[in-house]
């Protein structure tokens, strides 16, 4: 039978107790985690969100009143204990902040019972995440998953806090707006109002940011929720949280400025981790050549080195047929995996072919300074001496070479350099790398299209230097456009935003969007342009990609509190559902069976 609160008040969360003078008089609440009775005496751990605490029930002190009760204590019932604060008189428990404590009860009442729960309550939990997500109230009781959404609270905090400081208005935009399609596909919401129509929910707050420039606002921030229907992976969900940010009257060095300092306070203050400034720089066309990715990994070297030179003369068909084509030949070098067992390498064979890879040529330098190659016998003796001297290969390293387009061989060695490292236990969760990656593309090239996307968004605002070349050689156009990496992860990205007329117009017409296209998508922004437009920038985060890195989780589901799972499903409320058809009925909606 479930008891009341009345009368009583908490004093202490349970870690809170080392706060307290010993003997004094505690009321603390929570679950129950274990209880273990020794024969006249009851062992009970209970739990709250702030860490457990070890609770004795012995007759002599707590009656035989209080003593039967908590011999019906069960994993996961809900109780309040009063008692006194002592030292421990057995061992002490290091692994517990309460460790050395404990609290001899005087009284109990069981709030709530429980049934017994499908999975234990425990840090690190062996249970399949199917089953923990099916129950995510029981999952979210665990230790390790509360620490994660308390650093999610004292990040989102934190942020708040310095924006302010630093002259941002909190600004809300709305969650009900046009469909504009650019990217994924939105996640419609049906008008009853207006039977046929739909709303979209925001991929992100951009337009509406753009426009609280225009009306100057000048400097606006927002944890806004976006939603997106793509296809997901560790990293994405259906629906996720940007820190969403625009300025007015500045250029890039003064996005990045505010930027490095929001994160040198945001890892100070939550993981009390000091962040050099200023963060390393590096242009998307650097990071490419030297990474083989616009998101770097810097906690370990293994960099590309282009080849292409080297074996320009090459019998080699795989090089000579790259080359013959406009690609390129680049190696990276694994050093000491010379030994690197046969199996070993076909399975990165088969790894790299997910990135449009035909094959990976490899050249094992062994310890006598021989060579073991899938490829020397088509080389002359001073090509295999300069790809070694290429990749500043010795005795016992491994070297591994990509031949096709350069977008293919940056993705297959890109890639390839992060499976290797991984495999070789060289990625430290607790080694952060920042890197800003800038001056990136304005364009890129689709085949599926054949036209010129926008690499960011139409919005962003090309390099000065580079916006003569539009015409002639579009692809040349860098952006001022800049992402914030860390640890291989593009955590957050922004840009300059255009905000001259004619540049705006230009831009449409080079990605192929009418003038009618251009009003239909985006006419209210484009009207709103013709009243004196400050000049301006943005940046938006992750913030659960932030917070996944920082508490050094797997997925971001692991921070965030209700997850959807691969196929954007809720295995804990079931949803999408379908709904009744009086609902449909009122929306005008009618489902055809397929």
């Amino acid at each position: 039978m479930a008891e009341s609160m009345l009368g009583l008040k908490r004093s202490h969360r349970c870690a809170e107790v080392v706060n307290a003078p010993l003997e004094s008089e505690v009321t603390v609440m929570g679950w129950v985690q274990k209880n273990r009775n020794k024969g006249g005496i009851i062992f009970c751990d209970l739990r709250d969100r702030s860490g457990i605490l070890q609770i004795i029930f012995e007759e002599d002190e707590c009656g035989s009143e209080v003593f039967n009760k908590a011999m019906k204590l069960k994993q996961e019932f809900c109780i309040a204990v009063t008692g006194i604060l002592k030292k421990r008189s057995g061992a002490f428990n290091e692994s517990l902040a309460t460790g050395e404590l404990e609290v001899r009860a005087t009284g109990l009442r069981i709030l709530s019972e429980s049934d017994t729960p499908p999975f234990h309550i425990e840090e690190d939990s062996k249970t399949k995440e199917e089953l923990r997500l099916k129950y995510r109230f029981l999952d979210l009781r665990r230790p390790d998953l509360q620490r994660n959404l308390m650093v999610r609270s004292k990040v989102a905090t934190t942020t708040r806090n310095f924006l302010a400081e630093n002259g941002f208005l909190e600004i809300e935009t709305p969650t009900l707006i046009k469909s504009s399609p650019e990217g994924a596909r939105d996640y419609l919401v049906p008008s009853r109002v207006y039977p046929g129509s739909f709303y979209a929910l925001p991929q992100s707050p951009q337009l509406f940011k753009q426009l609280l420039m225009v009306s100057g606002y000048d400097r606006y921030f927002q944890l806004a929720r976006c939603y997106r229907d793509e296809d997901l992976r560790a990293d994405r969900q259906p629906e996720f949280t940007q820190i969403d940010m625009e300025l007015s009257f500045v250029d890039v060095d003064d996005v990045i400025d505010v930027n490095e300092r929001l994160l040198q306070r945001l890892f100070k203050d939550v993981l009390n981790i000091d962040v050099k400034l200023p963060i390393q720089r590096m242009t998307w066309q650097e990071a490419m050549d030297r990474f083989g990715s616009d998101k770097p990994d810097l906690r370990f070297g293994m960099e590309l080195k282009d080849v292409s030179d080297v074996v320009k003369d090459s019998e080699f068909a795989v090089f000579k047929n790259a080359l013959a084509n406009g690609g390129s030949v680049r190696g990276i070098n694994a050093n000491g995996q010379a030994g690197m067992p046969r199996k070993k390498i076909d399975a990165l064979v088969e790894f790299v072919k997910s990135y449009k890879a035909k094959g990976l040529a490899y050249m094992a330098v062994e310890a006598d300074g021989s060579i073991k190659s899938s490829f020397a016998k088509f080389m002359k003796e001073e090509e295999i001496e300069g790809l070694k001297k290429a990749l500043d290969a010795k005795p016992g390293d491994m070297l591994f070479f990509a031949a096709d387009s350069n977008k293919i061989v940056w993705d297959t060695l890109g890639a390839l350099r992060v499976e290797l490292a991984n495999q070789l236990g060289l990625l430290k969760k607790d080694d952060y790398r920042f890197l800003w990656v800038t001056e990136f593309p304005l364009l890129e090239w689709s085949d599926e299209e054949n036209r010129f996307k926008a690499m960011h968004h139409p919005f962003t605002a090309p390099m000065d230097e580079d916006w003569q070349y539009i015409d002639s050689d579009p692809g040349r156009v860098r952006a001022k456009a800049y992402d914030i990496v860390l640890n291989g992860t593009e955590i957050g990205g922004g840009s300059v935003r255009i905000h001259q007329a004619d540049i705006q117009s230009k831009m449409f017409d080079v990605l192929g969007l009418s003038k009618e296209v251009a009003n239909e998508r985006f006419g209210y922004l484009l009207e709103a342009f013709k009243y004196g437009v400050p000049p301006h920038a943005g940046l938006a985060y992750g913030l659960d990609r932030v917070v996944m890195l920082m508490v050094g989780a797997d997925s971001i589901r692991d921070v965030i509190a209700f997850p959807k799972v691969k196929d954007a499903s809720d295995l804990m409320t079931n949803a999408p559902d379908k709904v009744d058809d009086a609902q449909l009925k009122e929306l005008g909606i009618k489902i055809e069976e397929k």
